[in-house]
């Protein structure tokens, strides 16, 4: 709570004390200076020193013959006046509260009502972020971007050339509207950015802001849906209007999804409040009031899921794709970052480029900057490549909990397991290649085979589909083999899941069986409807469901079958690698495959090397037998 809340909140309880005190006792404000008790009055007005009183209710005010004045309270006494009249004192008498200001009253009588009015002006202003009072209720939300603070430009967004292409076109229509005009060309009225999570779609607007020179406004998807019906489509209205005022003008609305999802798909049915909101922002955008000079730029990353009525010609006239960098967009997004940090002259940023396929500019950003923390824990003065590595990992895995205890039994099993992955993965000739193996506890994994692609791939093969899902297999097959089905684990829970959403996506949406052929089942499987999936039951018959199932079963179990083939031969390389891992914990791909292909030991891992021939040794200075498996 800020500053301004605690004194508002003071003022009124002070008041609040202050007006009690009143109630409890009006009369404090009386001057006690001059007063005297009763049996003093009536001596002075025995000996004939009170010239007058004045009586209000028990109060009785006086002057003496001496010009002092005094007051005292008096008793119901019936014969004071006739006392008082007996020795020619002069009499006047007026109501207790004849004085009282009658505005101040009435303040007095009301002071509940509007101490009630206030803290509800208050509550409903912090409801609506104190913008435009206590009914400001309709008022947009979007702020104007201040060029001053923050300035981005193009210059600070690389990796997504075409889509800056596309909006300095729009930037350039702003500066110089004549150029386009004179040949016919109308003014856009909506550019949507659509691209996954992390790759720039605000940054880019906030580019458009610091390029445009003309008034940026900036406001969330969000921001337009209060409890209140109508408040949404309110806030559309007055945001246009501002717009117009500042004509002409960019309005950036983030997250659009948020208010633009697609209409009859609720309960609410057309009066529900999101769909007003929408309802306004269609007729706003292209209606029969245009809005001359208003640019409206939004961004998703969910355009399945907006309303068709947006997405025609005439409100967003183009969609510009925001997508993930290649490998030369993400050298040019490291060394837009890598500008802040102070790094080793040796790093080749290419080299870390290539080596951090499907990252996005945020996830480049915070490599950089997890680089740049880990060199600072070290006391470092520069960034090496020993802490880009090091942050790689971390991003890609999740950080290392060496301080998770785990049994020696839990650890050999680990062990087995994650060399289950690696040796599949080396016998597959469609996998990617081993990045890293390590058996310390990283993020929710107990251990883990990370593998990365050579180079961006847009699609995958059949062969490399299939491959995956016997490399998933492996970690299963692995415990099954070494230590038997009563000792096999939990561990291989993600990877089933993961073998079994390939071979899903593989029958179901790229039509890879050939029992099934080239259809698309369960298009909107993902729909959600009162708790449960609706799309089986609508897109495919319970035969053809039967088939479906049948078929992700069988693209399983030759995944299961392939790295089990692949394990019983591979035993040795299997024993071998494990006994690795368990000695070193972690082991790049390189060593990975000179270890198993060449039965040569990484420089200084040498001291496993004697008894790397001797299998049953091996197992034996691990507490573990062979077990043969025919």
């Amino acid at each position: 709570m800020n500053f301004k809340n605690l004194a508002m909140w003071a003022i009124i309880v002070f008041l609040t004390i202050g007006l009690y005190n009143m109630f409890k006792n009006p009369q404090a404000n009386i001057s006690k200076n001059n007063q005297i008790n009763f049996s003093e009055f009536l001596s002075e007005v025995e000996n004939g020193r009170v010239v007058k009183v004045e009586i209000k209710g028990n109060n009785i005010n006086g002057e003496l013959s001496d010009g002092s004045s005094f007051a005292t309270y008096a008793p119901n006494d019936p014969n004071l006046i006739e006392k008082l009249s007996s020795k020619g004192i002069s009499i006047s008498a007026a109501p207790l509260d004849e004085k009282m200001p009658s505005l101040f009253g009435v303040l007095l009588s009301w002071f509940p009502m509007l101490l009630l009015i206030a803290v509800w002006i208050f509550f409903m202003r912090q409801m609506q972020g104190g913008k435009g009072g206590a009914m400001g209720f309709g008022r947009s939300k979007a702020k104007m971007m201040n060029e001053l603070k923050g300035k981005v430009t193009f210059n600070d967004v690389a990796g997504v050339e075409e889509a800056k292409e596309e909006v300095e076109e729009v930037v350039e229509f702003l500066r110089d509207p004549k150029k386009f005009s004179r040949l016919g060309g109308k003014i856009p009225r909506g550019c949507l950015l659509v691209g996954p999570p992390g790759t720039g779609k605000t940054l880019l607007a906030r580019a458009i802001a610091g390029e445009a020179g003309v008034p940026f406004f900036t406001i969330s998807g969000s921001d337009f849906v209060e409890m209140f019906v109508g408040v949404g489509a309110s806030r559309v209205r007055d945001m246009f209007e501002q717009g117009k005022k500042h004509s002409p003008c960019i309005i950036f609305i983030d997250e659009i999804d948020a208010v633009g999802r697609s209409r009859g798909a609720g309960l609410g049915g057309g009066n529900d409040e999101r769909e007003q909101t929408l309802n306004q922002l269609l007729v706003e955008m292209d209606g029969f009031d245009t809005n001359e000079g208003v640019i409206i730029i939004a961004a998703t990353n969910r355009p399945d899921v907006l309303d068709p009525a947006l997405l025609r010609p005439g409100r967003f006239d183009r969609q510009v794709v925001v997508s993930l960098p290649d490998i030369i967009g993400r050298e040019k997004i490291l060394k837009v970052h890598s500008k802040k940090i102070s790094m080793a002259p040796d790093i080749n940023l290419r080299t870390v480029a290539r080596g951090t396929p499907g990252f996005s500019g945020a996830d480049l950003a915070n490599l950089v900057n997890e680089a740049a923390l880990l060199a600072a824990r070290k006391n470092k003065r520069i960034v090496t490549n020993q802490e880009f590595e090091e942050a790689k990992d971390k991003v890609m895995m999740g950080a290392e909990r060496r301080s998770m205890v785990m049994t020696e039994e839990e650890k050999k099993l680990t062990a087995y397991h994650e060399a289950g992955h690696a040796i599949v993965t080396i016998n597959e000739k469609a996998a990617y290649p081993i990045h890293k193996a390590t058996i310390i506890p990283r993020g929710r994994a107990l251990g883990m085979v990370m593998q990365l692609p050579e180079k961006d791939e847009v699609s995958q093969t059949r062969e490399q589909l299939h491959a995956q899902m016997a490399i998933a297999m492996g970690g299963r097959v692995a415990e099954e083999l070494i230590f038997g089905d009563d000792k096999v684990t939990t561990g291989a829970v993600s990877d089933i899941e993961q073998a079994t959403k390939r071979a899903r996506a593989m029958v179901m949406r790229a039509g890879l069986s050939k029992e099934l052929g080239p259809v698309a089942y369960g298009e909107n499987e993902e729909e959600v409807f009162l708790g449960r999936s609706v799309a089986r039951q609508q897109n495919m018959s319970e035969e053809t469901a039967k088939k479906v199932d049948a078929e992700i079963r069988k693209f399983v179990d030759k995944g299961y079958d392939r790295a089990r083939k692949v394990l019983t031969e591979k035993i040795d390389d299997l024993h071998k690698l494990a006994k690795a891992l368990l000695t070193y914990e972690t082991l790049t791909g390189k060593e990975i495959e000179d270890l198993v292909n060449k039965n040569i030991y990484p420089a200084g891992k040498q001291d496993i090397q004697d008894d790397g021939d001797d299998q049953s040794s091996a197992l034996s200075s691990i507490g573990l037998k062979p077990k043969i498996v025919h």
